[in-house]
């Protein structure tokens, strides 16, 4: 569940993300830069929910919420009632485009593509179990 309807995420690994900081620190031409770095790939948590089903064989399903109804429900899983708000609020954040990006600056900055959700999603299984 969230309040992200169709918002589509560019998310990449934590390794992307170091790895581009290393290209950056060490590399020539970067003094100065700003870079937006994002995944390759964008995807809604709808496709997200889907892509978890397929690779478990178990349907998990995403309902979008309405961003109040959301913070309601986070806060009756137990979380504070500001932070459940600040979560839906950057669900609605998602659904206005803040987490997308398709300029490729990360994948071009350690030279070769981010990692596709269904390999990120099979890599999460893995070491869940």
């Amino acid at each position: 569940m969230g309040s992200a309807q169709e918002g589509r995420i560019s998310s990449a690994t934590r390794e992307y993300f170091a790895e581009a900081a290393v290209a950056a620190l060490t590399g020539e031409g970067h003094a100065g830069q700003t870079y937006e770095l994002a995944g390759d790939e964008s995807y809604t948590l709808a496709d997200l929910a889907a892509e978890v089903s397929r690779q478990t064989g178990k349907t998990i399903p995403y309902r979008d919420l309405p961003a109040a109804e959301y913070a309601a429900a986070l806060t009756g899983f137990g979380l504070p009632k500001g932070l459940a708000e600040a979560i839906a609020g950057w669900d609605v954040s998602a659904s206005q485009g803040a987490l997308f990006d398709d300029s490729r600056q990360l994948s071009k900055l350690i030279a070769r593509p981010t990692t596709p959700l269904s390999k990120a999603v099979a890599d999460a299984l893995k070491q869940a179990s």
